[in-house]
């Protein structure tokens, strides 16, 4: 296969993987949706986590889109500095987002900030985002797919700490935005906290601890 074909081909795959990713919930977030059912004592509670269900369960049937807001596409990209495809790998993801956007479709959620139009196509500068991280002697590669959606990111916050604030400055500073932003989130909450040395850091550690395999099992 060349290398043209080769290309075309992954194109393919990741826009499938990135409009299936909008459709169907992984199963371990599918299963711990109905653990957290049926520990629930409230009525209203139950009504949401059934409609909850009875969406994805639909959103698959139907093959359309769980949520109206499918996000802005993020990609986490642990890569091989000898993958055969790496330095055609962020321009790849950017078609596939193109083509997801079409064939799904997907919700037009790339704006232009101050040129206020948007895409129409769910990319832009610096849309779709790719965190990357290069593994040395591997030909490997492991792409993540976020959809990074306003229920989830509309309520997050960053913030710049006095040094003297420590662990407690932290833990009320979350605390506070839970609070006061929580009601614009998506229900059920999974938070994610980051902490670095600048605000770029922070938010790339915020988004590795949401993506951590075992967070379920906390």
């Amino acid at each position: 296969m060349s290398k043209s074909e080769q290309i075309s081909r992954m194109t393919d795959i990741m826009a499938r993987f990135v409009g299936y990713t909008g459709k169907v919930l992984p199963d371990d977030v599918t299963a711990k949706l109905q653990d957290l059912h049926k520990k629930e004592t409230s009525q209203l509670a139950d009504v949401i986590f059934t409609t909850m269900i009875e969406n994805q369960r639909l959103a698959k049937e139907l093959d359309r889109p769980s949520c109206q807001d499918t996000g802005v596409i993020q990609f986490l990209v642990e890569c091989g500095a000898n993958f055969p495809l790496i330095g055609e790998l962020e321009a790849l993801l950017r078609e596939s987002v193109i083509k997801a956007t079409i064939d799904s479709p997907l919700r037009h959620n790339s704006v232009e900030t101050f040129d206020e139009y948007n895409t129409g196509k769910n990319v832009g500068k610096g849309t779709p985002t790719v965190f990357w991280e290069i593994v040395p002697n591997s030909d490997q590669c492991s792409i993540y797919t976020y959809m990074a959606g306003g229920g989830c990111s509309l309520p997050g916050k960053a913030m710049v700490l006095m040094p003297g604030a420590g662990y407690e400055g932290v833990t009320r500073f979350v605390l506070d935005v839970m609070t006061s932003y929580g009601l614009n989130a998506c229900p059920p909450l999974l938070v994610g906290v980051g902490g670095g040395d600048v605000c770029r850091n922070r938010g790339a550690a915020v988004e590795e601890s949401v993506d951590a395999s075992d967070w379920f099992a906390q």
